[in-house]
């Protein structure tokens, strides 16, 4: 009797103590259940993150003024056009603080008829200016607005052999770029013209040519 009294505490306290692990596996369980539960609503209901905005590094930004529009940069370089009595007449670049001075050395300096003291040779260049170098016994003449051509000679007008430069020379009825070029040239080295018959000596000026210019020449 004793032996079935000691089985039966045995075999309930065997079952109690399984009983109690069961019910500690069922909370365990539960509370994990529980648990990832509220991590899934929590992380549903979290707002979603905004990336800042990108920024420029203060190195590489560029100022930009009032209305909007970013500086150009400055001109590095000036063309100008410098004619008359110079050795070779054309269009030079010149740096931003050259001087007429520099404009006219750059053209290969004066010829031997210019009339320095008539010029300005301290004045500032502005891009597009064109210095025109009188020679000695010629009225001065106003340099060019910037942008707008040298006037071409009017029908009626006349054109100075000697002191006209490659624009005015190419508005002279039947003669183009080569022949103004070539009309400099020689007077650039033989000198002025002293008769409208000496045109006959420049390059591509035949009879017909100067009959045709005679009417529009003068020394």
């Amino acid at each position: 009797m004793s032996e079935i009294l000691i089985t039966n505490t045995w075999r309930d306290k065997l079952d109690a103590l399984a009983g109690r692990r069961r019910d500690a596996f069922l909370v365990a369980a539960l509370v994990i259940v529980v648990a990832v539960v509220a991590m899934v609503l929590w992380s549903r209901g979290s707002a979603p993150r905004i990336a800042p905005p990108a920024t420029v590094p203060e190195a590489y930004a560029t100022p930009v003024p009032g209305n909007g529009v970013a500086p150009s940069p400055a001109a590095s370089s000036l063309l100008v056009h410098v004619a008359g009595a110079v050795r070779r007449p054309g269009l030079y670049e010149m740096p931003p603080d050259a001087r007429v001075a520099d404009a006219v050395q750059a053209a290969h300096g004066p010829s031997r008829a210019a009339d320095l003291d008539s010029l300005n040779l301290a004045e500032a260049l502005v891009d597009g200016l064109k210095v025109e170098v009188p020679r000695r016994g010629q009225t001065p003449v106003a340099s060019a607005v910037p942008g707008l051509p040298s006037p071409a000679p009017s029908a009626g007008s006349v054109v100075n052999l000697n002191t006209a430069d490659q624009v005015a020379l190419e508005g002279i009825p039947e003669v183009g770029p080569v022949t103004a070029a070539a009309i400099l040239e020689y007077r650039e080295q033989v000198g002025s013209f002293t008769s409208i018959e000496e045109l006959l000596e420049v390059s591509g000026v035949g009879p017909a040519t100067l009959e045709a210019m005679r009417p529009f020449v003068t020394l």
